[in-house]
């Protein structure tokens, strides 16, 4: 378990690997932190490790977003029918 905290932004990360996850009493020490830190009105954000190719899946949104942005300029430059 990696923990981050952001006091300038009031924002705490923890990120769980995969193995992690798995663990009932690991889980159960993030309470307390998220208690504390939701008490000081921070945003607690838990990252779980997943089971995907992270390069295959980051290409793919990559790729996603890069054809979306260029639609949408494509429709912004259109000219307008009357």
């Amino acid at each position: 378990m990696e923990i981050n905290v952001h006091d300038d932004r009031k924002i705490v990360e923890i990120w769980l690997s995969h193995s992690e996850q798995a663990d009932a009493a690991l889980r159960e020490q993030i309470r307390p932190i998220y208690q504390e830190y939701n008490g000081k009105k921070y945003t607690v954000a838990v990252f779980q490790s997943g089971t995907e190719d992270l390069y295959e899946q980051t290409h793919q949104l990559l790729l996603y977003n890069r054809n979306r942005a260029a639609e949408l300029e494509a429709k912004q430059q259109a000219p307008v029918m009357e």
